[in-house]
């Protein structure tokens, strides 16, 4: 009796123990943990976790440039942990509530986020992705999938993650006692680009990083930039890999055989020519079918030689660099970002390490307040603000753009100075100010097009650092353009040729995105780009409330197109920008110029060439002709017709370096949109 008993005994503490190591997956993880969002080196909110039992509770803040997302998650996770609950609520850095939810239920899968509901049958538990989540779920991914074959599995809604080890490294402990011990990793499939972050020896999250953004265990913010280099490096070695696998530079010449050159000045194609390439140059235009011995000859079937596009509200970073040249923007205008980073960018474009457009230089300067964007050169006073266009002219930068925070009163001395050492000056306008102030100073470009109009609808003590100077657009529908206001401003625009950067695309996508509906400017394109793209391409930006709200917002869009109508006629230069980073967003912006403000897409092409060529300076693009950098695309039809034919690239030169568009697509997860031209070395 005493030996069952004690048998019995061993059995129910071998159940008990069992169980009590699958009670959860989070045994070893226990406790709150708190982490400081950084941007730019600055403090800007936090994520703070509580994790209890199987449950894990997020509180996610972060406010950069008076805007960020606020984001409250609950996750309960199985025994293998993989979540088995998951809700979201809170709002998106636009203002877009957020009220997702995942379950797991035996084999039932569901889902319901920004884009509508689904749901599936899985034989085994699947990985949910988030659509609005914290970086803190890159952490929960990364435990599963360093348990699975070859780091790589299938993830719901669909496609796949895998995740790569990049290095090990170690940092020292705040109090100075020993080191902490890292792992650093890539999370990709979800997106075009891997995510990164890193995880100490334990597998507890650590930080999540990108060049200017960083969320980091408290504690350790003093090696923030380091990490945040991590990323950097990383995403650098990622592009240079991609330069040496797609990049051809070809031994001696190269020619493109039968084509028709747009001409700008013509606004017409040319009859079918060859184009010879030498160097970074274009040495010759010859007839359709020469040749010569021991050149590279590109057949391009008939097809239309366009000179490569400008980009004229760029943020750069090496991420977006290579998509825009493969979608022909060759050339950027930068308009504010960390001096040092795009320095080192620039140099590695330059060199050929990296693909890349050229690049043209603002200096950014905000003024110091709880909303300015983490940006640029930061200052206080106006005398720090005139020593920042020194410093921008000292580094050979092309003008200065000035930002949110900033004194407008300042505003004329600074244009002034800038003027005075031949810099150009741009920018929005800054808090309880107004376009007629920025003109009266004179600013030679106006930067958004909200920000010219909000000057129209709001009161002077109503403050646009915060989201109302998106809110507030809503206002724009009452708007007589025909009113004195109105007129005074265009007067001023019109009196000293101030030219406007109205970034319609980006007003398009905040004003008519719609929750589960597919983003207007991405109908061409959505179905070439990976499932989770996909997904993230029909949401809203912003808040819609309700019928009423909805209605606003359309016809401010509305208003803004009629706005721009005006300015066309009354002979104010448009100036082709995204703020959306390029690349299939510049051809959307394009598109809309066709299609609200009745320029013909040889306007367009030349618009977006050769003029702004001339604009910033560039007497070596902006057109096809002998002697001139050999920057261009081919596209198969006859863009001329149609501008839409943009969207369909099958060769880039940037001086002289080629590339296809559709080898290089795969490498991000985006079919290819075209074949690759025969090639005969």
């Amino acid at each position: 009796m005493k030996l069952r008993l004690l048998l019995l005994g061993l059995v129910v503490l071998a159940s008990y123990s069992c169980k009590k190591e699958q009670t959860s997956s989070l045994a070893n993880h226990q406790g709150d943990e708190t982490y400081t969002v950084i941007v730019g080196e600055n403090k800007v909110g936090h994520l703070k976790t509580q994790i209890s039992g199987d449950t894990i509770q997020i509180d996610y803040d972060y406010k950069n440039n008076g805007r960020g997302p606020t984001l409250k998650e609950t996750i309960v996770l199985n025994a293998e942990g993989y979540p088995i609950d998951w809700k979201i609520t809170g709002n998106t850095t636009f203002g877009n509530a957020v009220d997702e939810h995942f379950t797991l239920e035996g084999e039932n899968a569901s889902w319901t986020d920004a884009t509508g509901s689904g749901s599936t049958t899985v034989d085994a538990p699947q990985l949910y992705v988030n659509q609005f989540g914290s970086p803190y779920s890159s952490v929960l991914a990364a435990r599963l999938l360093l348990n699975a074959p070859e780091n790589t599995m299938p993830v719901l809604p669909a496609g796949n993650l895998t995740l790569t080890k990049m290095e090990s490294l170690s940092v020292p402990n705040p109090s100075g006692d020993g080191e902490l011990a890292l792992t650093t990793y890539a999370l990709s499939g979800a997106e075009l680009n891997p995510s990164y972050f890193i995880l100490d020896d334990s597998q507890k999250f650590f930080a999540s990083i990108t060049p200017r953004y960083i969320v980091i265990r408290e504690g350790y913010e003093a090696v923030e930039k380091d990490m945040r280099q991590l990323s950097e490096n990383y995403s650098a070695e990622r592009y240079e890999n991609l330069q040496k696998e797609f990049a051809h530079n070809y031994d001696g010449k190269v020619r493109i055989r039968n084509v028709r050159v747009f001409n700008p000045e013509s606004l017409s194609l040319t009859d079918p020519v060859s184009v010879v390439v030498e160097g970074d140059k274009i040495s010759a235009i010859e007839a359709p079918d020469a040749s010569a011995e021991g050149e590279v000859a590109i057949e391009g079937n008939g097809g239309t030689l366009v000179p490569g596009l400008f980009e004229m509200h760029a943020h750069t970073g090496d991420e977006g660099a290579l998509l825009n040249v493969l979608a022909g923007v060759t050339s950027f205008r930068d308009m504010g970002n960390d001096t040092e980073v795009l320095s080192n960018l620039i140099e590695k474009i330059e060199s050929g390490v990296l693909a890349g457009p050229r690049i043209t230089r603002l200096g950014f300067i905000e003024g110091k307040s709880p909303y300015n964007s983490n940006n640029g050169i930061l200052v206080e006073t106006k005398e720090e603000a005139l020593a920042a266009v020194d410093t921008y002219d000292s580094l050979g930068f092309y003008g200065v753009k000035l930002y949110n925070s900033m004194n407008g009163d300042w505003a004329p001395d600074i244009v002034k100075k800038a003027h005075d050492q031949g810099l150009f000056v741009t920018g929005h306008v800054p808090a309880f100010s107004n376009a007629n102030a920025m003109l009266r100073a004179g600013f030679d470009e106006m930067t958004h097009i909200n920000q010219t109009m909000l000057g129209w609808v709001l009161e002077p003590e109503e403050d646009t650092r915060t989201l109302l100077r998106l809110t507030a657009m809503k206002r724009f529908p009452e708007l007589d353009l025909n009113s004195p206001k109105v007129q005074e401003t265009m007067d001023l625009f019109v009196t000293n040729k101030t030219a406007i950067d109205p970034t319609l695309a980006i007003h398009e996508m905040l004003m008519l995105s719609r929750n589960g509906e597919v983003t207007p400017g991405t109908v061409d394109y959505i179905d070439h780009m990976p499932p989770n793209e996909q997904r993230s391409l029909k949401v809203a930006l912003a808040q819609i409330a309700d019928e009423e709200e909805d209605k606003a917002y359309r016809e401010a869009y509305a208003k803004i197109v009629e706005t721009l109508n005006m300015m066309k006629d009354k002979g104010i230069l448009i100036v082709a920008g995204t703020d959306l980073g390029g690349a299939f967003n510049l051809h959307r912006e394009l598109e809309l110029y066709n299609q609200q403000l009745g320029y013909t897409p040889a306007e367009l092409l030349k618009l977006a060439s050769y003029d702004m060529a001339e604009y910033l300076g560039k007497e070596d693009l902006g057109s096809i002709e002998p002697g001139k950098l050999a920057d261009f695309f081919l596209v198969p039809g006859n863009p001329v017709e149609d501008i839409k034919a943009i969207k369909t690239i099958a060769l880039v030169s940037k001086g002289g370096t080629f590339y296809y568009p559709t080898e290089v697509y795969p490498a991000f997860g985006i079919t290819p949109f075209t074949e690759k031209p025969e090639v005969k070395e």
